[in-house]
């Protein structure tokens, strides 16, 4: 598959090696426009290192990758301009007002004039962050510091959108903005890629789901698919006990 037919991502032989430890090794994966996959593993399996190369953090060792049809190794900068990312970590200055913090995306985005103010428009009231417009970063709660964090990620409209456990530490009102601004991606033709611990959410939310275990692609394909897979599991939980035990 190529780029011409809707491919948002390709991996190909993706390898990383930390020292005599290979973290990530010779992961090969495409993801179509309209697509959400969540990426599950147990702790250590790779799945950070992933997220990281493919946002341009960390340079593997061999492989490819394509975002768009970008080769993203070439041309780090045509790459990164149609990906948003978010870490399991998020960043903010905390000296910023939630407005001052996206007229700064804004700018690095290249987005200027009235585009740049309606991006901004656009995410206060998509992640419900209006009223605190004037509020600094630091004072925000866990929840409204992740619902700006989304809102820096989207703003440009991402093709490709990486999330790094994006449920952790938030109450259901949260939970459930976060969960419409992905499906939003992927209903508007861009594509996720989720890694989480939350297997409910992966259920819940992806079209499929990979399993990666010991830095190797051990699963793929939807829910059912895996717990089929697994000798008929009745959850998804077992089903990914059953496979990363026997991986």
């Amino acid at each position: 598959m190529t780029a011409g037919d809707g491919t948002m991502l390709e991996l190909t032989g993706l390898t990383r090696r930390f020292g005599g430890k290979t973290a990530v090794d010779g992961l090969s994966l495409l993801l179509s426009a309209g697509e959400f996959f969540a990426l599950l593993g147990p702790n250590g399996a790779g799945k950070t290192t992933t997220v990281k190369m493919i946002a341009g953090l960390l340079r593997p060792d061999a492989g490819g990758i394509r975002i768009g049809g970008v080769d993203a190794l070439a041309d780090g900068v045509r790459a990164k301009s149609i990906l948003g990312y978010v870490p399991d970590v998020p960043f903010l200055y905390d000296k910023l007002t939630v407005a001052e913090t996206l007229d700064l995306v804004a700018a690095i985005r290249g987005l200027r004039g009235a585009g740049a103010a309606e991006a901004a428009e656009r995410m206060l009231h998509a992640f419900d962050l209006g009223r605190e417009r004037d509020v600094l970063a630091e004072g925000l709660s866990h929840g409204l510091k992740q619902r700006l964090v989304y809102a820096m990620a989207l703003m440009h409209r991402p093709r490709l959108l990486l999330v790094d456990e994006p449920f952790v530490g938030l109450d259901p009102r949260s939970a459930l903005t976060v969960k419409e601004a992905l499906r939003g991606v992927a209903r508007g033709g861009g594509a996720v890629l989720m890694c989480t611990h939350t297997l409910s959410a992966a259920e819940e939310l992806a079209d499929r789901i990979g399993i990666l275990n010991g830095g190797r692609l051990v699963a793929l394909g939807g829910a059912e698919d895996l717990k089929r897979a697994a000798g008929g599991a009745a959850r998804l939980e077992e089903a990914f006990l059953r496979i990363t035990d026997g991986a």
